[in-house]
């Protein structure tokens, strides 16, 4: 029995690789009558880009430990022990944005050339191992220097840049649900990392609790990266969504099925065409503006609990319970993102983040502290799945890791100067008030900009994506 399921597989892979290159009858796309869409119903219960997705999961799980909100669990501690400023110390995360934007720039032509397969295993081991390296440094520099390269290099290799434009290349119509899906893995590891980060804190210390988590991201991510990533659907015979592709008919004989056509999102786009048009440079200035203060804000966010007089054990449960209405976030305008505009779905994210920092800056006890957040959170858990599905939507499959991650490039030049902004205003007036409120302006000019996005029109070819 097991000898015959193994047979009908790989025939099922051969009708499938001959049906995807449009093959006539007769060169096996059926067999014993069966068409090709009922094969795939029968035969792929499950469809492999969902287990791209487990690992999109997993890679987020491990990514976290580089997250703004786990650095910020050791501000304190560390800017203590070095004898630095917390404006000194947001320059970490200022080099990690800078650094990473131009990996960035170089990595997006490789990922829709080779897939991410290799860049995250890579990616695994090198962010691995620089946590490690975290745990023996003895000066500020040396700790700056590997969060700058190894730690950076390795988290831009596995995380949402690699991640996203991998699971968009197996998904059109399911995308918004399959990237939420993934990233609720980021939502999860941020609910957990900051009562995880304070329990190793107390037992071990902030030196071996950096050994924890580069241990862990080699544990997690590196195998099932490596047995499971796979470029395309179209490289296993398979099409985005799991359907699989009709043949064509023979000559002179109507087809039963109308010719599998890519979409007109699946249009191929350089670099240049692509910074020529109005669309890609709408999307790199509002998330710009927004990322700005949300890499600012996730830095100072630990700190900003407790200096308003709270323990560290509430700020991590604030914390904790804001990135739970996160992961819930990413489920939600996931599916929202497939039904509505996803401008308009954007711009009500943007708000939702104003309404909720406004609660969390009025000084109204630790209930409007934890509502504020947890509405913050809920805005802030769809900005990644509804920012990727812009990019997607708007410029395509084919082309997106070159020119999602040259708009990575181009967005985080701006976005570095987020955290020493929120560290210095905190330097020089006691108080995070400022800065946050500075954050809350950026998110109502983003929520304008967003809606005035229009599909691109490529130069040259009258072709234009509409899709939204």
């Amino acid at each position: 029995m097991r000898a015959e399921n193994a047979a009908d597989r790989r025939d099922f892979r051969k009708r499938a690789r001959c049906c995807a290159n449009r093959a006539p009858p007769g060169h096996g796309c059926h067999s014993r009558g069966t068409p090709v869409n009922q094969l795939n119903i029968v035969t792929r219960k499950i469809f492999y880009g969902w287990y791209i997705v487990g690992v999109g999961f997993i890679c987020y799980l491990g990514s976290s430990f580089a997250l703004s909100s786990t650095l910020s669990i050791f501000l304190k501690p560390l800017t203590a022990e070095f004898g630095i400023s917390r404006g000194v110390f947001s320059f970490i995360r200022s080099g990690e944005v800078m650094f990473s934007s131009v990996i960035a720039a170089l990595v997006g032509p490789l990922i829709d050339r080779y897939g991410a397969r290799w860049l995250i295993v890579t990616g695994a081991l090198v962010g691995g191992t620089g946590f490690i390296l975290l745990s023996q440094v003895q000066e500020f520099w040396q700790f700056m220097v590997g969060r700058w390269l190894p730690v950076t290099v390795g988290d831009t290799l596995m995380s949402y840049m690699v991640v996203n434009v991998m699971i968009s290349r197996w998904f059109i119509r399911k995308r918004g649900r399959a990237i939420s899906v993934a990233n609720t893995g980021n939502g999860l590891a941020k609910a957990s990392m900051p009562l995880l980060a304070v329990w190793l804190f107390a037992l071990v210390g902030w030196r071996n609790t950096w050994m924890v988590f580069g241990l862990l991201t080699l544990a997690m991510v590196v195998l099932p990266a490596f047995l499971v990533v796979r470029r395309s659907p179209e490289d296993m015979g398979l099409q985005p969504d799991g359907a699989l592709a009709p043949h064509q008919p023979s000559p002179g004989k109507p087809s039963e099925q109308p010719v599998f056509q890519a979409p007109a999102a699946d249009v191929t786009w350089t670099r240049g065409e692509a910074v020529r048009t109005g669309t890609f440079w709408l999307l790199v200035v509002t998330y710009g503006t927004v990322t700005f203060g949300i890499i600012g804000l996730n830095l100072h966010i630990y700190p900003y609990i407790t200096d308003i007089g709270y323990s560290p054990g509430i700020a991590a449960t604030v914390m904790a319970v804001m990135s739970l209405t996160q992961m819930a976030g990413n489920l939600i305008w996931g599916v929202v993102g497939e039904h509505i505009d996803v401008r308009k779905a954007a711009a009500a994210q943007f708000l939702l983040q104003v309404c909720g920092l406004g609660l969390a800056l009025a000084p109204w006890g630790l209930a409007s502290v934890y509502l504020g957040f947890v509405i913050y959170g809920f805005g802030l858990g769809g900005i990644l799945v509804i920012r990727e599905l812009l990019w997607a939507n708007y410029f395509g499959r084919v082309s997106l890791g070159r020119v999602r991650n040259l708009g990575i490039m181009i967005t985080r030049i701006g976005t570095t100067v987020g955290p020493p902004f929120f560290g210095f205003f905190h330097d020089y007036t006691g108080s995070y008030s400022l800065s946050f409120s500075v954050f809350v302006g950026a998110l109502l000019v983003s929520a304008l900009l967003v809606l005035a996005i229009q599909p691109p029109h490529k130069p040259g070819s009258g072709v234009g994506n509409e899709a939204l």
